[in-house]
């Protein structure tokens, strides 16, 4: 290998250092740290002065290196060749993981990782001195390092910094999991999400996408004047959906508190105090299963929007979703699974009974509970003994429609026991405006016009519990927060969590949550 760094190949070798596995690594490790605190080496430094990010640099002697190209002041432009202008010296201080490292006697080749990506170190004794190229052997792969120096070009083309100062800045006492297998146990990915970004680029480009969905979701409806709010996460009363809640104690009041299932009820009574257009991008807590598409701890967005109907809402959520695949994806036709869908063209609208009667042969307001339960038995839905007339009548239009909707889909007009806080429709008093957004199958959110009337609405309340339906309550400050007023309105509450699934073509809810729940472990 030529001294010159600018002739040095930087290939890449058939496979970096082997990456063990084995407890043992850390003992290794472990030795290797207590020879660099002799050495007088703090393995965990406090700072580091860092000038570029790994993919700054790169661009930063791009740039430069295309001005390097044009011709020199003074140089034929014409009959001869121009020769190219030296490029200038670009001096740099970047830091990173450890990603790689290959020995080649007195020099050696490594690449670093930051958050913008991989940059390639190069390594000489007569430039480091010999006891910091020695301190190199106590180096292992996951080291974070700091390095200073001038970057160049290899000849084959890879820009990389001639390192004048290498500096290490945290030890790792475990090794990363192997480079070209990378951390593919799907458990241990989601239990060990901090392994999972270092070695699955994938993964941290999904998760940052979902970022990006909470981001610009809150600048799409500032934009539109809605007004951020924050509300209570522990109620007295939990109430804006049928949901088991998770129970915790306030010592202080010494009163039974819940975490709150929907922000709904509280950004309602702002509608009330006259803040017209509000929203919520926050946690809701449901006590229930973990599946493809549920996590007990989740991201909602929620907004009220007064003088506004169920209409206005569609529409709006229309323009989101086209605003949110261009922004994330670069277009409107995304894939999902084996699908593609297209978030730009106007969504289709579905009558919920009127496709529900089509595929049973029946109008399904008009049947009994036994009969709808001869309904489910015929199509192999399962329902148990004491479902509720309202949850049967969803779990039928799920399983034997919803699942198999893929273009996006307004489902509209529900039956109204199905729905307490919805206004009753005003064409036809046994449904409520109300429409679920439904793309492959996967619901995405809910939304009505809202019901305003407070003795209805305490009505409705009260059939509720008078019925014993799961989880219904009677929220006695919210109805009389409605007994003040409040004006038409319209409401969304929309999952962050499967907007995210799809926009970034993910298949389950853990893949797009940084510490998703899950199950104990054995050991646990």
């Amino acid at each position: 290998m030529s001294d010159n760094p600018s002739q040095a190949d930087g290939r890449q070798p058939t496979a970096d250092s082997p990456i063990h596995t084995s407890g043992h690594d850390r003992e290794v490790r472990l030795a290797k740290l207590a020879k660099l605190r002799e050495a007088g080496v703090n393995p965990y430094a406090y700072k580091w002065d860092r000038t570029h990010t790994n993919a700054k640099a790169i661009a930063e002697f791009e740039t430069l290196s295309g001005q390097g190209q044009s011709p020199a002041p003074g140089a034929p432009q014409s009959g001869t060749v121009p020769m190219p202008a030296p490029v200038p010296v670009f001096a740099v201080s970047v830091a990173g993981r450890l990603m790689s490292r290959r020995e080649h006697g007195k020099t050696q080749f490594g690449h670093i990782q930051d958050e913008t990506g991989r940059l390639q170190l190069y390594l000489r004794k007569d430039t480091l001195g010999e006891q910091a190229f020695a301190n190199l052997s106590l180096l292992d792969l996951g080291d974070f390092v700091g390095a200073r120096g001038e970057m160049f070009r290899t000849k084959t083309g890879e820009v990389t910094v001639n390192v004048k100062e290498l500096v290490l800045l945290t030890k790792s006492l475990h090794p990363l999991p192997e480079k070209f297998h990378g951390l593919t146990d799907v458990e241990t990915r989601y239990r060990q999400r901090y392994v999972d970004l270092v070695v699955n680029p994938e993964s941290r480009q999904v998760l940052l996408a979902r970022t990006k969905v909470t981001s610009l979701v809150r600048r799409f409806l500032s934009e539109r004047g809605f007004v951020e709010v924050e509300t209570p996460i522990l109620q007295p009363i939990y109430g804006g959906a049928a949901a088991r809640p998770f129970e915790t104690f306030y010592n202080v009041l010494e009163q039974k508190m819940f975490m709150r299932i929907s922000d709904e009820l509280y950004l309602k009574r702002l509608i009330v105090g006259g803040l017209e257009k509000v929203f919520e991008i926050g946690k809701d807590f449901r006590n229930e299963g973990l599946d493809r598409t549920h996590n007990p701890e989740f991201t909602q967005m929620e907004l009220y929007w007064a003088y506004a109907d169920y209409n206005d809402v569609m529409a709006l959520v229309e323009e989101l979703f086209k605003f949110l695949a261009t922004e994330v994806c670069g277009k409107t036709e995304i894939p999902f699974g084996d699908h593609v869908v297209d978030l730009g063209r106007p969504w289709q609208r579905m009558k919920f009974v009127e496709t529900l009667a089509a595929r049973i042969e029946a109008d399904p307001l008009k049947l009994s509970m036994p009969m709808l339960a001869k309904v489910a038995a015929r199509f192999n839905v399962e329902a148990s003994e004491d479902v509720s007339r309202a949850k049967l009548l969803d779990k039928l239009f799920s399983e034997l429609i919803q699942d198999h909707i893929i273009d996006p889909t307004f489902v509209m007009d529900h039956p109204k026991v199905t729905t307490p806080l919805a206004k009753s429709h005003r064409d036809n008093p046994e449904l409520v405006e109300r429409f679920e957004p439904v793309i492959c199958g996967m619901e995405l959110g809910n939304a009505f016009s809202e019901l305003n009337d407070p003795a209805e609405q305490r009505q409705r309340f009260e059939e509720g519990v008078a019925l014993n339906e799961e989880f219904a309550t009677v929220d006695e400050d919210y109805c009389t927060a409605l007994e003040f007023g409040m004006p038409p309105t319209g409401g969304l509450g929309l999952g962050i969590d499967r907007i995210a699934m799809l926009l970034t073509n993910s298949q389950t809810i853990r893949d797009v949550i940084l510490f998703p729940q899950l199950r104990p472990t054995r050991d646990s």
